[in-house]
């Protein structure tokens, strides 16, 4: 089944449609969206992408990430693919937004307008494998000092959208 992304300008206006891989193949900017759900120790929830993922498999990324289809709001989005990928659903806000490019080495670039969304939720989530590899729950001392020991296993969203939630907190 093709999927598609929401084309969008750096104001985040829809200018149209780009099947999901094309998108990623000719760098178009597109629509994102990032979750951060945190449990009531303050612990957040971080996921290793599946083996098979298109881009950056095997790293570690925050709680889940997604695109809104055209015509789907972000906060659907959201809610839909938190469910797709581990299993739950729960509120969450919309924290910020920001854009940012990566090219990977197989040819693929992430150009998105990412939107940052934010939830608490107490639970073992149930994965789905063709998503993420692994996930855990990790305190926020223990995800800094391992960022900076060990860069190169977390996902380039993952450490922007990281240290922006921390300067907007």
């Amino acid at each position: 089944m093709k999927e598609y992304v929401t084309l969008v300008d750096e104001n985040d206006n829809a200018v149209g449609a780009a099947e999901k891989i094309d998108a990623h193949r000719d760098a178009k900017l597109h629509r994102a969206f990032s979750i951060f759900i945190f449990n009531s120790r303050g612990e957040l929830l971080i996921q290793q992408r599946a083996k098979g993922k298109y881009h950056c498999p095997g790293l570690w990324a925050n709680t889940c990430c997604g695109h809104p289809r055209p015509g789907e709001s972000l906060e659907e989005a959201a809610h839909r693919r938190l469910w797709e990928e581990m299993g739950f659903d729960t509120r969450m806000v919309e924290a910020f937004s920001f854009i940012y490019k990566c090219e990977f080495e197989n040819g693929l670039t992430e150009n998105e307008y990412d939107h940052v969304f934010v939830g608490k939720w107490d639970g073992e989530p149930q994965k789905n494998a063709d998503e993420a590899a692994d996930y855990r729950w990790v305190s926020k001392d223990i995800l800094e000092k391992d960022m900076k020991e060990n860069p190169d296993i977390y996902t380039v969203w993952f450490k922007i959208a990281w240290e922006k939630l921390k300067a907007n907190s």
